[in-house]
């Protein structure tokens, strides 16, 4: 806990007499067992953005699987191609015509790529450390500590303590591992590199084991990424010997071992780095410094992210059980501290797995065991990817959100030769999928890949970068990448003949089937995800246009087009339509909520602007029902929130906390490591999770910082310090009873901020605060000027009944800090 938080805390205590502060101070922050890992998903993730360890922990045979972020099969190129222009007309008038399986067949033959659809992500491989004699141990322990991003294994054999700890190092980019023991003498054992490529080549010299090979060859696109590997030991006592690929320790007191992994990778342009030489220096200059200097400085870089957050929900007993038993009983135990883990855990994800300068988290993050992975681990563009970003910014890791914005620059230069060649439009498009080599055509059948608002979703999550931090030189950067990518719409977008719409077509609803024609399509015309973010678009340039003075007459363009464009429509059971066609199936229980997009991550859909389209959406949301898979829970965690039901949304975290074993085959849910289960892993769910947590406790997406939006009745008593919200505001927020007891509040810029509270509050000089009146006279970067979605009813809709909300406004200065309590 950072003094700052503690300070906060005692403060609490004096003021609220609140008891356990001592508790907050020493809750651990480490997942821990009690048997080493047998599968994958037992293994704990390290990571420093670059390098990927998951760590086994067997006292006999230690693995530590390997991954590099650039080690991708296949090598530049585009899978662009003409072959879609001409069929475009065609699909669009079998949509309008209703024939949609004849559309869908030939989006899939004509309009999806013809080269390849994307590179999977692959493993380096595996370190393998064998030792003698340490098949019979007792007093087993391992843990992973997420306070300083290290691994630890502890065990007896013959009377004798054995300790592992492991990191992968932020500063000096490799993985450590250090081997100790309560006796001198007692290290013995043999380490090896191993990696599944076909052909690999292994050498020895100048005291290191380098391990080489290159990527794999995939549907024709040469493998090109060569990838090298380096392992050496420093030892205090013994024997060392490294030869023929293989480091041998005997009667050694202490070892450690330095893992170095470096490709060509530059860019996605550019594969001609030496990796070799790479590799070299990476572990050259690692093995100069001892393990607790590395662990020193490592650590002090992880926690200038990590400590700005803290969140305490209470203990109970159950935080004494090993990690898997607590997550197995979550649903039937009260454990708030493991819901605190799991929250601090998405954050410790994302700092380990997406730093400035490399690549973006991927589907599995960094952590990888596989040469062809489920879905190739690639970036899903129409929703997984995006999930990966929603912590960074509100749980304050904004640094960590570089390596997205770096791939929408990326993407808004390849995805221009794909809109001129597929579709002969201006500005940029981004299909359902891209990889490391930024392919922005449509992958996959269409049935899943003829979506492209891919652009549009990511400009989405600039723009809300823009909101929290209220950077206009960011801003200025980004502008030209929203800007291509309203251009390609304004060129792709056509008049539906039925309706007069405008739409975008052809596309899909995420990745569901709707009831036309044979009920087995998912290729149509207007889906309501495609009108909200091309809605979010247009508005949002049209803003970016007015804060920065660029030119109006674009944003003429953009404003008569979506005068045109269908609104949002709620359809014959009360439910807000997935499609311009009411065709939704109220047992429809499909995994994406896509036309739920709207109420969150956007704020088109809002309980005090507009009810009865937020109603349609909770009924459709009660529709798709609750359980399902990993990230598609995380999510629903988020819209609860924004629906304001604190209960359901913790339901939904039970669900996800649900876990998931090796015999399980369907459902989502958590592993034993505390990865999400889709099934199999993907790491959005615990992204999604994390954003979700917060977005219970604090929104900030109405013009208001609101406060206690959505808390769980279970979670009476707590504190969070370090959210940000959108204005460029920092919150520490503690309550009592269900109801908040203090806000301190910084604030990054000069203005006026609106907090909403179901409760009255005072100043710190006990005054009662100013009431709202009217719209917010200057909410700083919050202010999204947007006109409202049309409503088209065909249902009754149930009135919203809201609880009563204080509103106030406060004026704040640059770099203060304001405290505000309960009356």
């Amino acid at each position: 806990m950072t003094k700052k938080s503690k300070l906060f805390f005692y403060t609490l205590a004096l003021i609220f007499g609140i008891q356990d502060v001592e508790a907050q101070s020493n809750q651990e922050l480490k997942l821990w067992y009690d048997e080493p890992a047998e599968i994958w998903n037992e293994a704990l993730p390290l990571g420093n953005g670059r390098l990927g360890a998951m760590v086994f922990g067997d006292p006999s045979v230690e693995r530590l699987q390997l991954n590099e972020e650039t080690i991708w099969a296949g090598s530049p190129n585009s899978n662009a191609h003409a072959k879609a222009l001409k069929a475009l007309p065609k699909v669009r008038q079998l949509i309008f015509d209703g024939k949609y399986k004849e559309a869908q067949d030939l989006a899939t033959s004509d309009i999806r790529s013809q080269t390849n659809n994307g590179m999977p992500y692959q493993t380096f491989g595996s370190l393998y450390l064998s030792f003698p004699g340490h098949q019979d141990y007792s007093n087993y322990y391992r843990d992973l500590n997420i306070e300083n991003a290290t691994a630890k294994v502890q065990y007896t054999v013959d009377g004798v303590e054995y300790t592992r700890e492991i990191l992968s190092a932020f500063k000096d980019d490799v993985i450590v591992l250090k081997l100790s023991a309560s006796q001198p003498k007692s290290i013995s054992f043999n380490g090896f590199m191993v990696s599944p490529f076909d052909k690999t080549k292994t050498v020895t010299e100048n005291n290191q084991v380098a391990l080489s090979g290159v990527t794999s060859t995939v549907e024709g696109q040469k493998g090109q990424v060569k990838f090298q590997g380096r392992l050496t030991a420093k030892n205090k006592g013994g024997k060392l010997s490294i030869q023929n690929g293989i480091v041998s320790v005997e009667g050694a007191d202490e070892v450690t071992l330095y893992i170095s992994i470096a490709t060509n990778f530059i860019s996605y342009k550019d594969i001609s780095e030496d990796e070799v030489t790479k590799s070299k220096a990476f572990l050259d200059k690692a093995i100069e410094k001892d393990f607790e200097t590395i662990k020193k400085t490592h650590a002090a870089y992880y926690q200038k992210f990590f400590n700005r957050v803290t969140l305490y929900l209470g203990t109970t007993d159950a935080a004494e059980e090993t990690t898997d038993e607590r997550i197995r009983k979550y649903a039937q135990q009260f454990d708030p501290q493991l819901a605190a883990l799991y929250f601090q855990f998405g954050r410790y994800l994302l700092i380990s797995c997406s730093q400035p300068g490399g690549q973006p988290a991927n589907l599995q993050g960094i952590w990888n065991d596989m040469l062809f992975p489920p879905w190739e681990s690639k970036y899903t563009m129409n929703i997984n990817a995006e999930m990966n970003y929603w912590p960074a910014e509100l749980t304050n890791l904004s640094e960590m959100h570089e390596p997205f914005i770096q791939l929408a620059k990326e993407v808004a230069e390849t995805g221009k030769e794909t809109a001129k060649i597929m579709y002969d439009a201006n500005g940029w498009v981004l299909h359902h999928n891209t990889d490391i080599w930024r392919i922005t055509g449509p992958i996959d059948m269409a049935a899943s890949g003829m979506w492209p608002t891919g652009g549009a979703w990511v400009c989405q999550d600039l723009w809300e970068r823009y909101l929290y931090t209220g950077d206009k030189e960011f801003l200025r950067e980004i502008f030209p990448i929203m800007k291509g990518a309203a251009a390609f719409f304004l060129d792709f977008m056509v008049k539906d003949p039925n309706s007069g719409y405008l739409l975008v077509v052809p596309s899909n609803s995420p990745e569901n089937t709707h009831g036309g024609e044979d009920g087995k399509s998912t290729i149509a015309a207007g889906t309501t995800m495609d009108n909200q973010l091309v809605f979010d678009l247009f508005t949002n340039v049209m803003n970016a246009t007015d804060i920065l003075g660029e030119d109006k007459n674009f944003t003429k363009k953009l404003g008569a087009a979506l005068a045109e464009m269908a609104p949002m429509h709620i359809g014959q059971y009360g439910q807000l339509q997935e499609w311009l066609m009411d065709w939704d199936d109220p047992e429809d229980h499909h995994r994406h909520v896509s036309h739920l997009y709207g109420l969150f991550p956007s704020n088109q859909i809002s309980p005090f602007k507009t009810p009865k389209l937020f109603q349609a959406a909770k009924k459709s949301l009660f529709f798709r029902g609750d359980e399902s898979t990993g990230w598609s829970m995380g999510w629903k965690v988020n819209l609860w929130a924004r629906l304001l039901d604190g209960d359901h949304a913790y339901k939904l975290l039970q669900d996800q906390l649900h876990l998931v074993t090796a015999d399980q085959r369907k459902g989502g849910g958590t592993y034993p490591n505390m990865l999400d289960a889709h099934q199999p892993f993907q790491i959005d769910g615990n992204f999604g999770c994390t954003a979700g947590i917060a977005e219970m406790l604090m929104q900030s997406h109405e013009g208001a910082i609101h406060l206690l939006p959505a808390l769980p009745s279970k979670w009476k008593n707590g504190e969070i310090t370090g959210l940000k919200s959108r204005g460029g505001y920092e919150i520490d927020l503690a309550w009592k009873n269900n109801q908040v007891s203090v806000v301190k509040i910084t604030s990054k810029f000069d203005g006026n901020c609106r907090l909403r509270s179901q409760i009255p509050l005072r100043d710190s000089k006990g005054k009662a605060l100013k009431s709202a009146k009217g719209n917010n006279p200057n909410r700083l970067f919050i202010d999204v000027k947007v006109k409202q979605p049309v409503i088209s009813e065909k249902a009754e809709i149930e009135p919203l009944k809201l609880l009563k909300y204080y509103e106030y406004d406060v004026p704040m200065k640059a770099g203060e800090t304001y405290a505000f309590y309960r009356k």
